[in-house]
């Protein structure tokens, strides 16, 4: 494995801690407020939190999430710094402008490492997605790509990285204010599930609705193959997350696999973090994968 720079991120890769570590890949913690008090997007190392958070909002809370600022990036990118060149990649601008921040500290970081690399980009991603480009950035890094080499690869490939996603429970977004009322009464009583992707700058598109689980993933699967690299042959990495409803996750990895056969066993399904489903609340479920260009 090429050591001779840092491959970094934040946590709302939506990936387990666990495999991050295990990937050597540092991680920038977000974190989110409820009631005044300050929690961390601690990525599963205690399963307990998660459960906590799922348990702020049945409580009817709503979760307050908020940017990184320049001083978070300056305390984690100076002792990366200390050991050697990085490349970070960051969460994307459509859900954040904390990116901005970032390349700041990185501008400051400059002058007190001279001798040192400091790339920062924009992911254009979100949740598993902006797990997905990290994990296989990383996969270059342990092939021996350099910086360069892996830093523009991931600069070609951040929008492709598809997002399609749907949800099954419309009260979280009645509750936070991104639906009415009503719209979500009638909704919830129609059994409709929006239909979602992330667009070419990486902002949320509500493009669909349909009524059912079995039509949300059957529609999920249906783009999906409609813009995966190779269609139904598509053989590359795929990560499904979910927001509290793994039964949900599970039909839509099981669809998936029958779809695209070369995938078998090669489905990876993760938890939305909680800075994520502080904005999606639960009952979202998401798939991830390598195709085309995202549309605007």
């Amino acid at each position: 494995m090429s050591e001779d720079y840092i491959l970094s991120c934040e946590s709302t890769v939506d990936l387990p801690f666990s495999y991050v570590d295990g990937r050597k890949i540092p991680v920038l913690f977000y974190t989110y407020t409820v009631d005044g008090s300050e929690y961390t997007d601690d990525m599963g190392r205690d399963p307990a939190e998660l459960e906590k958070f799922y348990g702020f909002i049945a409580d009817g809370k709503i979760p307050k999430t908020a940017q990184l600022n320049v001083y978070n990036y300056l305390a984690f990118f100076r002792p990366l710094l200390e050991k050697g060149n990085v490349l970070h990649i960051a969460f994307g601008t459509g859900m954040t402008n904390s990116v901005v921040n970032a390349y700041e500290a990185a501008e400051i970081l400059k002058g007190e490492f001279p001798e040192r690399k400091l790339v920062v980009i924009d992911s254009y991603c979100s949740s598993s997605g902006y797990g997905l480009l990290v994990d296989l950035a990383a996969d270059l890094r342990d092939e021996g790509k350099s910086l360069e080499e892996t830093a523009d690869w991931v600069r070609a490939h951040a929008k492709k990285i598809h997002h399609q996603f749907f949800t099954v429970d419309l009260q979280y977004f009645r509750r936070s204010g991104r639906m009415s009322g009503p719209a979500a009464a009638i909704a919830t009583i129609l059994n409709i599930c929006p239909i979602m992707r992330l667009n070419n700058a990486g902002q949320i598109i509500a493009y669909g609705k349909v009524r059912g689980k079995k039509a949300a993933i059957a529609e999920t699967v249906k783009m999906m193959a409609a813009h995966a690299e190779g269609g139904t042959a598509y053989s590359s990495k795929c990560f499904i997350c979910n927001s509290n409803c793994l039964e949900d996750a599970l039909a839509l990895k099981e669809a998936v696999e029958a779809a695209f056969p070369a995938l078998k066993d090669r489905v990876r399904i993760c938890d939305i973090g909680a800075i994520i489903a502080s904005h999606c609340g639960p009952g979202t479920v998401a798939v991830f994968f390598v195709g085309d260009e995202r549309a605007v």
